[in-house]
């Protein structure tokens, strides 16, 4: 029978399953209904429906949807005899749940239901590390890892998966490894192209290990500094408001616009192009090659590149070489410049394809998760419009803002390490030589030991130290410059467009992504009268 499942997370659930109930009632008790308004698509009639505080139930003819209510979210559950009528129950489930729950921006997203969702049984929480991580890497599990990180914390904060493997979760535990000298990254074979050429993020600091990791991070802060990047704040001011104009014209008469394409993209790239030196025409041609590229962090990434992500690699790296041979000749005061001048000083700390592998990183890195913050912190806002009011108000500042979207919705979820060395322990756990550590930083980030009520957004919450960006030897260089789009990006977003929304009927999508977390798209509506700017 075909099924389909949607957790919608509310703390009005038990509210929206009474509402709910309560109209399937009404319709069973009407001997015939015919559709007002919704002509072909409307759902089959409705011939009973109760329910209780937690549970419900509304039988159609050729179908049922069953509605359970926790104190986070309102599971639905819908199966019908044949996919058309499925699709009515979705769509009619969908539109009324929206409709009443429009003051808390409610959204219904259907997806393939877990094991045994379709039989109207619960499906079994996952009883082992093993199972939360079979499921995290589920398309389920990439939607919403936040169960599992629950269930994950209940078992314990380092469990083991296999042998030489451990799932570790808790916020502790999580923070000793990446700052522990003893945990390395896993060699770079998994970034091999299908031939054995290596590629571009293997010779970089982000794979690197000692003492390799230590002699280019430490030539790379040199140029990459706290200066420069105090320095981008009035070309970050600009470009937002440039940004914002082309956004208030592309919402002109109330059409929709895609918040992830024609703002997070463009803003970050915009400025790690302009701080390497890369020409403004060439912005639009990195998105689809960091989106394959990075198919390679992912958990599921078979040991070699994809001919995908192999052919991003390479086109990348010829796009570098083209800029590196450019600056040989005419010298300038950027971030390629300066590395390039590092690199032929001929002092050994950089090799060329370390040189190469490196802008690669810089580049991706520089704009992927700064995206991904930009677009998760939004969706946070338009969920919780009372937060955006008082951000505008001043009574939440932004900084504590930024800080609590990078804990709760972190744009890195997962990390990786190896056991380097003998005698390692983690939670009082032995950690063999070579084991394997699958670091959930997501999960770290809503430790329960760590932080009251995790799983709430609480902008006002005091010692937040998310882990989002790493910590210890391979601490992100960038986190300064995407905390500082963030800060100025958001103020001067909500001051112009007050009433800004999320688009009517049309649903945000995340990328099906595991360790980079983050929206494809994320479609919003602003009012005319608001922000007109290049082209009104």
């Amino acid at each position: 029978m075909p099924a389909s499942e949607a957790r919608v997370r509310t703390d009005r659930a038990g509210r929206y399953l009474a509402q709910l109930c309560n109209h399937g009632s009404q319709m069973s008790r009407e001997a015939t209904h015919p559709p007002r308004g919704h002509g072909g698509d409307a759902p089959p009639a409705v011939r009973h429906a109760d329910a209780t505080d937690t549970d419900g139930l509304i039988d159609f003819d050729g179908g049922r949807c069953t509605l359970r209510a926790t104190a986070e979210a309102l599971t639905l559950t819908a199966e019908a005899d044949d996919p058309q009528n499925l699709q009515r129950i979705q769509d009619g489930i969908a539109r009324r749940l929206e409709r009443i729950g429009r003051r808390d921006r409610l959204t219904v997203t259907w997806q393939q239901p877990p094991p045994d969702a379709a039989s109207g049984e619960p499906a079994d929480e996952p009883a082992s590390a093993a199972a939360i991580l079979d499921v995290l890497m589920a398309p389920e599990g990439r939607a919403d890892p936040f169960p599992l990180y629950a269930r994950a914390h209940e078992i314990g904060p380092v469990s083991a998966i296999a042998d030489g493997a451990f799932l570790v979760s808790g916020c502790a535990a999580v923070n000793q490894v990446l700052r522990d000298p003893g945990f390395g990254l896993p060699e770079p074979s998994g970034v091999s192209s299908a031939d054995g050429e290596l590629l571009s993020l293997a010779r970089s600091i982000l794979r690197a290990n000692p003492p390799d990791h230590g002699r280019m991070r430490a030539l790379i802060g040199q140029v990459f500094t706290p200066r420069r990047v105090a320095a981008l704040q009035p070309v970050i001011e600009d470009a937002v408001d440039v940004l914002l104009d082309r956004l208030a014209y592309a919402g002109t008469g109330g059409r929709t616009a895609d918040f992830m394409d024609q703002f997070a993209y463009q803003l970050p790239v915009t400025v790690i192009c302009e701080l390497l030196g890369v020409p403004a025409s060439d912005h639009d041609k990195f998105r689809p090659l960091a989106a394959d590229l990075t198919e390679a962090l992912e958990l599921s990434a078979d040991s070699d590149l994809g001919p995908a992500a192999a052919a991003a690699a390479r086109e990348l790296t010829g796009y570098f070489t083209d800029m590196i041979a450019e600056r040989r000749v005419s010298p300038r005061d950027d971030l390629i410049g300066a590395l390039v001048a590092a690199r032929d000083a001929d002092d050994g700390r950089l090799t060329e394809s370390e040189l190469l592998a490196n802008l690669v990183v810089l580049l991706v890195a520089g704009f992927e998760t700064t995206t991904n913050l930009l677009g998760n912190g939004l969706a946070i806002l338009l969920e919780h419009p009372e937060l955006a009011a008082a951000l505008r108000s001043g009574t939440v500042e932004i900084s504590g803002f930024v800080e609590e979207v990078l804990r709760f919705d972190s744009p890195v979820q997962v990390t990786t390490r190896v056991a380097r060395e003998e005698n390692l322990h983690v939670a009082r756990l032995p950690i063999p030589p070579g084991s394997v550590l699958i670091l959930l930083i997501g999960a770290a980030n809503r430790d329960p030991d760590r932080y009251c009520e995790p799983d709430s957004f609480d902008p006002t919450r005091t010692d937040v130290k998310p882990l989002s960006f790493g910590a210890g030897a391979h601490f992100c260089l960038g986190n300064g410059l995407a905390r500082l789009e963030a800060a100025v990006a958001f103020p001067r977003l909500l001051a112009r467009f007050p009433a800004l929304t999320t688009a009517p009927g049309q649903h945000p999508v995340r990328r099906d992504r595991l360790v980079l977390r983050g929206y494809q798209s994320l479609p919003i509506r602003i009012a005319d009268d608001y922000g007109r700017g290049v082209g009104s």
